[in-house]
């Protein structure tokens, strides 16, 4: 299997090459798992990192993460925008995002206890990675509708064009891998 090797918060990792589409590929990276990149990607991107009151990060690879800078940063709480609600949730504060890129709708749901804590807060957005920005766009739809500021979006690594933007912080930029002309 291809490899794109990469040095990240100081470790070196080699994330296999995954095919998208006929002429896109794209470097997996999964922190799940891995402990010793969770706790260093978590510290360097605390440096980075504003005040915050609360952070929060999507039903997704960022958990890990969020957990870890939870903890470093000495927070009691941290907050999980689940994909789904479930049944333990009460006064459900919901939201839906349509993504330009893939026409699908993207759903995230918070505990109204949750939505009730985070109102009038400064909240810091975590992610694994930041590729289109949909995932990022649903948590600011659910933090305006929770009535919380996001003072930041952070992620370990922006793939692509996301690298581009000045509304984020990451760690790495993570290339895109296109097909050329002799197939490779």
């Amino acid at each position: 299997m291809l490899t794109h090797e990469m040095t990240i918060a100081g470790l070196k990792r080699a994330l296999p090459i995954c095919r998208v589409n006929d002429n896109l590929y794209i470097g997996a990276f999964v922190i799940f798992g891995d402990c010793e990149l969770t706790m260093a990607c978590a510290t360097e991107l605390l440096k980075k990192a504003p005040e915050y009151d609360y952070l929060i990060t999507a039903e997704s690879k960022g958990i890990p993460l969020a957990y870890e800078m939870a903890r470093q940063h000495g927070d009691k709480k941290w907050l999980l925008a689940r994909k789904g609600a479930k049944l333990y949730m009460q006064n459900v504060v919901g939201v839906e995002v349509k993504s330009i890129t893939t026409a699908a709708v993207q759903k995230l749901y918070l505990d109204g206890a949750d939505a009730a804590l985070m109102k009038g807060k400064r909240v810091l957005i975590v992610d694994d990675v930041i590729s289109t920005g949909e995932s990022l766009h649903a948590l600011e739809a659910l933090m305006q509708n929770a009535g919380a500021s996001v003072v930041k979006k952070a992620a370990l690594l922006a793939e692509g064009d996301a690298a581009a933007r000045t509304d984020i912080i990451f760690l790495q930029k993570l290339p895109l891998f296109r097909k050329t002309a002799d197939g490779e």
